[in-house]
């Protein structure tokens, strides 16, 4: 049986590999994520529960959220493809002694054939605009969680102020990101994302917007989504 390609891209692969090792310090390329992890986390738990239940964070790269998640009491799984971030990963919770977090490479589309209604609560958190097929990721997320969980997404807008911010203002003005980390046709629309949920029978909820204040270096949530912007959905229980 001829193998089906991954729907990844491997020159971002490789960018968040050379940077692996820098993952968990705060004040690395990765300081944005240690920044916005507390606020990820916390809009997550305002709409459930973490405590006790089964999670799969895809896209988990080096681990910040995942960790974060089973320490407020989940079982949970981070998947990535980037080989060297995964071990950061592991490595890093047998240092923290985090419990109840494991890890695994192999692609979200691979694992919804393997554990199809396997997860309470599925996170796919700035990661959509890293891969050729969006589409697919989102209907992985879709066959993974049980009826009646929870599929959080986080992304960027497609358009001019998009552009502006995320890619000339944190990349090459404010230096938030290295240069080159992120790619402006591979931002997806909220309509867009929207069609993809609707498609993978996900029902959409709760929108809000993420900013950042180049003058107190912070970053909120907000209801303005035309830059980052995360989103809440849920498969029907029938």
């Amino acid at each position: 049986m001829t193998q089906a390609p991954l729907n990844a891209d491997p020159a971002e692969l490789a960018k968040f590999s050379e940077l692996a090792h820098r993952w968990w310090d705060p004040e690395s390329e990765f300081r944005p994520l240690h920044q916005i992890n507390p606020l990820r986390l916390g809009w997550i738990e305002g709409m459930v529960p973490l405590a006790g239940k089964q999670v799969l964070d895809v896209g988990c790269g080096g681990g910040i959220l995942a960790d974060s998640m089973a320490r407020r009491g989940a079982q949970v799984l981070g998947i990535d493809l980037a080989t060297k971030a995964l071990r950061v990963a592991q490595l890093h919770a047998l240092e923290a002694g985090t419990p109840n977090v494991q890890y695994r490479e192999v692609a979200a589309e691979a694992l919804a054939a393997e554990q199809a209604g396997q997860y309470d609560v599925v996170t796919c958190m700035e990661m959509l605009e890293h891969v050729p097929e969006p589409a697919s990721v989102v209907r992985a997320c879709a066959q993974l969680v049980k009826p009646g969980g929870w599929v959080f997404f986080s992304t960027i807008h497609r358009n001019p102020k998009a552009f502006l911010f995320a890619i000339v203002g944190a990349e090459y003005v404010l230096n938030l990101l290295p240069r080159g980390t992120h790619e402006y046709l591979k931002f997806i629309r909220p309509s867009e994302l929207a069609t993809y949920c609707r498609q993978a029978g996900l029902e959409w909820g709760t929108t809000t917007g993420l900013t950042y204040n180049p003058f107190s270096r912070r970053y909120s949530l907000t209801r303005d989504t035309s830059v980052n912007y995360w989103v809440a959905t849920r498969r029907p229980l029938a």
